[in-house]
């Protein structure tokens, strides 16, 4: 049997995306479950929860850093319903989720307006998780390479390599989003290289390498632990299987101090 390939020093971190579900006290009730089960965990955990549990969230237990799922691209203004990174940042929101494919394809959200809000969110200290991907017809056309290093090379033009340092990606392929399909740990890993390689082209091998890539769609207990052991996967984006705490708890803990 062939030894699995090393994984770089890289930190791993696991993800929930909880989208629009879960009430504050909700909220406030699954992290207490969770904390004491994480505590001896070798991943970082994050939480993108509703707007309106941020603070409540974060005053818990620093074991879970949590974070939000958008915010603007302006400082204030006459933006009815938009909230505004500094906004964030008061309720101790440490990282936002930027680009994911529901903004891109159900608000239309386009490159340049995510670079703003990139931009926006490392000015005011709040971290980028910036989501990037293809749609099911893009990979059949062999076009995959061309929308990822669009989606990148837009959604992060002007970061310094300093700034990179601070931002996390995420690929996510579309048609594996919500669907139950889910990119063997072959294809992420081929598609995850291929993220690494855009990044290097940009901002050098350097920067490429210290950069965390995480795997989100369809993520579950049961293919958690195949894609982590993948060298180029940092860590997943976990949209349904994060909405309770046993099955979030077992893709936490699904990384093994053996894969190595």
């Amino acid at each position: 049997m062939a030894p699995r390939a090393k994984k770089p020093p890289r930190p791993l971190i696991i993800v929930g995306n909880w989208k629009m579900y879960k009430t504050i006290d909700e909220a406030c009730e699954f992290i207490k479950t969770l904390a004491p089960l994480i505590e001896k965990s070798q991943a970082a955990v994050y939480l993108a929860v509703p707007f309106t549990a941020i603070q409540a969230a974060a005053e818990i237990t620093p074991t879970i850093t949590v974070g939000a799922q958008n915010m603007s691209d302006a400082t204030e203004g006459a933006f009815t319903g938009e909230i505004a990174a500094r906004m964030l940042k008061e309720v101790r929101a440490q990282f936002v989720i930027l680009g994911h494919s529901e903004r891109r394809h159900l608000f239309h959200e386009s490159n340049a307006f995510i670079n703003r809000k990139v931009h926006r969110a490392l000015q005011e200290g709040i971290q980028p998780l910036l989501c990037v991907g293809e749609t099911l017809e893009q990979r059949e056309r062999n076009e995959v390479r061309e929308v990822l290093k669009e989606q990148i090379f837009q959604s992060l033009e002007g970061v310094t390599k300093e700034q990179m340092g601070e931002v996390l990606l995420a690929y996510e392929p579309v048609w594996a989003i919500g669907t139950g399909k889910v990119a063997t740990p072959e294809q992420a890993q081929e598609t995850h290289a291929l993220c690494r390689e855009i990044v290097a082209e940009a901002w050098g091998k350097r920067v490429a390498n210290k950069v965390v890539i995480q795997y989100g769609g369809s993520v579950k207990p049961d293919n958690a632990k195949a894609l982590l052991s993948e060298p180029d996967i940092d860590g997943l984006l976990v949209g349904g299987a994060s909405l309770t705490a046993p099955s979030f708890n077992e893709i936490i803990h699904a990384y093994q101090g053996d894969l190595t």
